[in-house]
């Protein structure tokens, strides 16, 4: 072998690198565990003191030196250790992943200055429509909205607005116009994707990786360790749209609150009317009017008993009795959505002053809290929210004073030791807040944020300066988060979650053993087979190889600051089930020359030169899978594909390189190496199978299991996941073993008919619940609302005691949200994936085989591969155990299994190749079976070993990814047959058609 010094020195560089990749998750561990210690020692059994002294010790390690490199030549600080480490990915470590969407329209909307044109809201409500099923971004689709419902309609008449001014006129045409609309919302994406950024290095969590997609307007965020993903939700998906408002006294329009109080009544006896005669005639008219509101109330909520009783206003909203208070009464949060409708109608809105615009507050108060403002007795469990009333004093409905002014904020302390918010305005803020203040002496300025009342304080004089507080009775973080929130800026529109992975810590925490586990046995598993297949010298130094690839990849994954995931390691396992066969081919070619009577040196020397071709082939076309998953993949599957990669170039490193040095080294000192045992040396020698006069037999048996698949793909289809669908996934926890079917019947009623699944997710006393209701709506409220049904229907099986913020943090494991459009999106992406896997794979085989013949047996045998296991996942999805639902994991496991059975059928053409070079006058029949038996032996070697290593992650690894190990397992087995029975038959017909047609001429 060459240049045996220059592969030295790289092997031990190698080792070095990743030697000192990986001592930094050392360092990082022994401090994490002595923070665990410390926080277990003195938060006793509580967990929330238990996380914050975890959280406190590792905070104050931050910039402490916890590595020496070289005796102090370097000093590495636990934060510097921490970003060096191994990354684990959500669904080992827990935590979040968001993809957050800055809507386009909404960025329209607001440059439009919320235009009122109704060919403006059609359009944009027609490219809405087109967006779930077109790649062409908003802005294109709202073009080509507005040209077809107005041909000749202006945007510049919309768009010229003071916002714009300089960048569009009346003269402007509609292209101009979109292309300033296009720049503008670039830069308000690029503004929003800062604002996020701060708000994340303001939050204090640990590697977080927030980043842009391809996709217009999306952010991927990733939190890993984040324990309140509800509070994360809300600080990221906040505008940060601070407003000051004028307000009304109670008792200036309590008068006016008790006319529409009657108003009410007088409306729902009428509808109450109405109703029982439309009944008694048969009348089947809907109303269209304001009163089809009173349809939605929820009757159910109310006894018999109340339903007698007149209903109005006032039964869902306490009016206040402090009258010099902009407190005008309060509700229940499940009476707000009525008050709401209420006040909505037109008949009512007509008895307010026109001025007038409601708010609610955004803490709830207690009851005692509740007595002092409406002097009426409350249910000691309810908690109240206040309804606030405002004074719009513009023309154009806008507050007097917006967030803008703000230049600074910070959470700081009063002198009670209540927190509140400081904040500074600019000079322009400054003088409106003067002028605010005194106008409004003895009155309340009502403080709102995104939609909310935080404050509502008395002014007692004229405030200038600009500096003041908001007060609202924070914790410490909520204080924080608020002033997180003003101090990064306003986000030019709404950030809204269309997908969202949280895994808690306990889940994460027992996929890792479980992952761990399973790696553990597997590995050991193939340790041993090459032991006792190929003896225990050559088995040995093909183990030093394993264990030297192992610890290569875990370097190199440190070294790029790779994360690794659930699927990462089961694509290291894989790595290493495959990588055994770049070993077997060499021993096997070796085994090939001993027998041809060649001395053990030469034999050595010869089987890697000659095996040397086939592996290239065959990693070269497995590592062009995994750059086409990685590229088209997100999240976990690019961590899959990542590990895979990296794999596939160590262990080829390995296989070819170390091995060779050891034996070199064994040869050189006179050792006597045996490549088989007893048992192994003459297996498969005897083989004579007759391949190609068979084939006809096995394209019949293909073409009927493949019949059947489709035959099932067309009725029965296959059970698409969230990731397909879109929709939302819970993974829930309860004390003691629940009924599913129990748990889907409660569910179905609770998401009112909507498609709900539960399933039992591994033990008993865990369910994985999947649904799509209200999927289609993305804002923050959906989700509330979405959760507060999926709390109530699971009441009944959680017990008494167990409130939402319980639920939330100890019986919801994890929880997934995917939207219509990403959905979509991973749609896309999928079949792009599969489709340039095998135009790639089939343009490779046709360089690299100089024959078009080898490349369509190639994708014969894909294709059939590809049907076969969508076919046994369309049959059985019903009857598993465990979930066969197609998500990004299948197409990942698909386009493993389109990696390993090209790797089978590469080396099978390799030997066809290379036997008809050396026997060129021999019948091309003959040629073609002496080759496919000839790699019987590596072929069933290769398929066992791997098999081996996925049957023991399938048994030990955990319940998340036992269906795509599945795919994997039906993948090699259908993989193996058609390298040998679909892939080389197929190339065998072609070859023969054309040389029969050459003889003819």
């Amino acid at each position: 072998m060459q240049n045996k010094g220059a592969i030295r020195l790289f092997a031990i560089l190698l080792a070095l690198v990743s030697l000192y990749q990986l001592i930094f998750t050392f360092h990082t561990r022994e401090v994490e565990k002595q923070a665990e210690e410390y926080a277990l020692k003195r938060g006793g059994s509580d967990p929330n003191l238990i996380s914050q002294y975890r959280f406190n010790y590792l905070d104050s390690m931050k910039n402490e030196v916890v590595y020496n490199f070289l005796f102090g030549l370097r000093k590495y600080t636990y934060q510097e250790c921490k970003e060096r480490e191994i990354n684990f990915g959500l669904d080992l470590k827990g935590g979040m992943n968001l993809i957050l969407e800055i809507k386009v329209e909404d960025i329209i909307k607001a440059l439009s200055n919320y235009s009122q044109d109704e060919t403006f809201h059609e359009a944009l409500k027609l490219a809405r429509e087109r967006e779930k099923n077109s790649t062409e971004d908003f802005i294109t689709l709202f073009g080509e909205a507005f040209e077809e419902i107005a041909p000749e309609g202006r945007l510049a008449a919309i768009f010229n607005t003071v916002e714009l001014r300089g960048k569009v006129d009346y003269n402007s045409t509609n292209e101009e116009v979109l292309q300033v609309i296009r720049e503008e919302a670039k830069g308000a994406i690029d503004n929003a994707f800062n604002i996020l950024r701060t708000r994340i290095d303001r939050f204090g969590v640990t590697q977080p990786n927030i980043q842009r997609l391809a996709q217009t307007g999306r952010i991927l965020i990733e939190l890993p360790g984040v324990g309140d993903p509800e509070r994360v939700k809300s600080l990221l998906q906040g505008t940060a749209n601070l407003e000051f408002w004028e307000t009304y006294n109670q008792e200036e329009i309590f008068e006016s609150l008790i006319e529409a109080n009657r108003v009410t009544t007088e409306l729902l006896e009428a509808e109450k009317n109405d109703t029982t005669k439309a009944v008694s005639t048969g009348a089947e008219e809907e109303k269209e009017d304001d009163i089809a509101l009173l349809d939605e109330i929820d009757s159910d909520s109310l006894g018999v008993e109340e339903q007698e009783k007149v209903i109005s206003l006032f039964t869902y909203l306490a009016p206040s009795g402090r009258p010099n208070s902009p407190v005008v009464g309060l509700a229940t949060s499940r009476d707000t959505a009525q008050v709401n409708r209420y006040l909505a109608m037109s008949e009512v809105k007509a008895q307010l002053p026109r001025d007038l615009k409601f708010m609610w507050t955004i803490k709830p108060i207690s009851a005692d809290e509740a007595r002092y403002w409406t002097n009426q007795p409350f249910d000691s469990k309810e908690e109240l929210f206040q309804l606030v009333a405002l004074r719009v004093t513009s023309h154009d409905g806008r507050p007097p004073l917006e967030g803008d002014a703000v230049s600074s904020a910070r959470a700081v302390t009063n002198q009670q030791g209540n927190y509140e918010i400081e904040m500074a305005m600019n000079s322009e803020g400054a003088k409106t807040w003067a002028r605010l203040t005194k106008a409004n002496i003895q009155k309340s300025i009502a403080i709102v944020l995104d939609g909310y009342v935080y404050s509502f304080p008395t002014v007692q004089n004229e405030i200038t300066g600009g500096r003041s507080s908001i007060t609202g009775d924070f914790t410490p973080q909520e204080a924080k988060d608020l002033a997180n929130v003003l101090q990064s800026g306003k986000m030019p529109a709404p950030a809204r979650v269309v997908e969202s992975t949280v895994v808690g810590p306990s889940l994460g925490s027992e996929a890792v053993n479980a992952g761990l586990t399973s790696f553990i046995w597997a590995f050991i598993a193939v340790l041993i087979y090459m032991i006792v297949y190929y003896g225990f010298k050559a088995g040995l130094v093909a183990d030093l190889a394993l264990v030297a690839n192992m610890f290569f990849i875990m370097g190199v994954l440190a070294a790029f600051n790779a994360v690794l995931t659930l699927p990462g390691i089961a694509g290291i396992v894989l790595t290493i089930g495959m990588s055994v066969d770049a070993n077997v081919l060499i021993y096997e070619r070796i085994r090939e020359e001993l027998r041809a009577g060649k001395g053990l040196k030469l034999a050595v020397a010869d089987g890697y030169k000659n095996a040397f071709s086939a592996i290239i082939d065959a990693n070269i076309t497995t590592f062009l899978t995994g750059l086409i998953l990685f590229s088209f993949g997100t999240g976990p599957i690019k961590g899959f594909a990542t590990t895979l990669m990296i794999g596939i170039a160590t262990s080829f490193f390995s296989a070819i390189f170390i091995t060779r040095l050891v034996f070199e080294r064994l040869l050189n000192s006179k050792v006597d190496i045996r490549f088989s045992t007893k048992l192994t040396d003459r297996l498969y020698k005897s083989a004579h199978i007759k391949f190609i006069e068979k084939r006809k037999l096995f394209f019949l048996i293909s073409g009927v299991l493949i019949l059947i698949g489709l035959v099932s793909l067309t009725f029965r289809g296959l059970k698409q996941g969230i990731d397909f669908t879109g929709g939302r996934s819970y993974v829930v926890r309860f004390e003691e073993p629940v009924s599913a079917s129990e748990i889907q019947s409660a569910l179905v009623d609770a998401f009112e008919g909507a498609n709900v699944e539960a399933k039992t997710f591994g033990s008993d006393h865990q369910i994985r619940v999947t649904t799509n209701y209200l999927i289609d709506e993305d804002d923050k409220e959906t989700d509330d609302q979405v959760i507060s049904k999926l709390y109530e229907g699971l009441k009944p099986f959680l017990g008494e005691n167990v409130s939402l913020s319980k639920f939330l943090s100890d019986y919801r494991q994890s929880s997934q949200k995917v939207g219509p459009t990403i959905a979509s999106d991973i749609r896309s992406k999928a079949g792009y994936a599969i489709f340039f896997s095998l135009v790639v794979i089939f343009l490779y085989i046709l360089i690299r085989f100089r024959n078009w013949e080898y490349g369509l047996g190639a994708i014969g045998a894909l294709v059939h591969d590809v049907l076969f296991v969508l076919g046994i996942f369309s049959l059985l999805y019903s009857i598993m155990p465990f979930s066969m639902e197609i998500d990004q994991s299948f197409i990942a496991a698909i386009l493993t299994v389109i990696g390993y059975s090209i790797n089978d059928t590469v080396v099978v053409f390799d030997r066809i190749r290379e036997f008809r070079g050396l026997y060129p006058k021999r019948d091309i029949k003959e040629v073609f079976n002496l080759s496919m038996n000839s790699t019987i032996s590596r072929t069933i070697n290769t398929s066992l070993t791997t098999l081996v290593v996925l049957l023991v992650i399938f048994l030990f690894g955990s319940e998340v990814i036992q269906g795509f190990v599945f795919a994997l397992i039906v993948g090699v087995v259908v993989g193996t047959y058609s390298s040998l029975f679909i892939a080389s038959p197929i190339a065998f017909n072609f070859i023969e058609k054309r040389m029969r047609k050459g003889k003819k001429k």
